[in-house]
């Protein structure tokens, strides 16, 4: 019998960008351009580099777990809440492939508990505005 606590669901969002990984990586990794598409930040594109992620409505604890220049990049994405229930300690992984057109682009944020379908149902929505966002900036770059 498989224990539901300590199973988890990911969100996974894909898109084909007709941009080099060299260009959308500058959109995932320069602190100016993460502001622009995603929040304000503290970012820097270093293992082991705490940051913080903020907007209106709060803050993310982060930290950066791994980083392939051009390839892969992954953080640590924490919200801490009054409400237990919407604590959230999951990671960010951003793969990057080539294509014969641009770059494949795909993003995964694992670690929503069951329980958090509120959390898990907002971030399937928000990182389609996030990524359609890093879309338009990453054509105007």
């Amino acid at each position: 019998m498989a224990n539901t606590a300590t199973e988890t669901l990911t969100v996974t969002v894909e898109r084909d960008l007709p941009y080099p990984p060299d260009k959308v990586w500058r959109a995932l990794t320069q602190p100016q351009l993460i502001e622009q598409w995603l929040m304000k930040n503290d970012f820097k594109a270093e293992v082991g580099h705490r940051f913080t992620l903020s907007q209106d409505w709060g803050k993310l604890d982060c930290e950066v777990l791994a980083i392939e220049p051009n390839a892969k990049l992954s953080y640590t994405w924490n919200h801490r809440h009054d409400d237990p229930n919407f604590n959230l300690q999951s990671v960010v992984v951003y793969t990057l492939t080539p294509t014969s057109t641009g770059t494949h682009l795909r993003m995964d944020q694992s670690g929503f508990r069951p329980e958090q379908k509120q959390a898990f149902n907002g971030a399937k929505w928000g990182w389609q505005q996030f990524l359609g966002n890093l879309e338009q900036l990453v054509a105007k770059s």
